[in-house]
């Protein structure tokens, strides 16, 4: 039978090991999200991590319009700056991003 002090020393390599686990889990679940991230053009928005408006730390700019809305749902303003990742895509593959106007936006 096993002494108290050998069943402790075993417990211990075993958290040990068990944390080494987690941790490269964790790096892989990393992974995983931001290469889906990438892939599908997500933003900390999309994915309930940024404030629309309003509460702490709010700018007080009310929310864009939506001018266009992608082929899964994404949505675009229309605004300056960087293109989505869908929005490049569909231009890409030869398309017109007037197919992806939302009617009635900006009224």
């Amino acid at each position: 039978m096993a002494t108290y002090l050998e069943l402790k020393e075993q417990a211990e390599r075993l958290l040990a090991q068990a944390e080494e686990m987690r941790e490269k889990e964790i790096a892989d679940a990393i992974a995983d999200i931001k290469e889906k991230v990438r892939l599908y053009g997500l933003t900390a928005e999309d994915l309930g991590f940024a404030r629309a408006t309003g509460g702490k730390g709010s700018r007080g700019k009310p929310p864009a319009t939506i001018k266009y809305r992608g082929p899964n749902g994404e949505t675009w303003g229309g605004g300056p700056g960087r293109k989505p990742q869908w929005v490049q895509q569909v231009l890409r593959d030869g398309r017109k991003i007037e197919e992806f106007a939302v009617r009635g936006a900006g009224k």
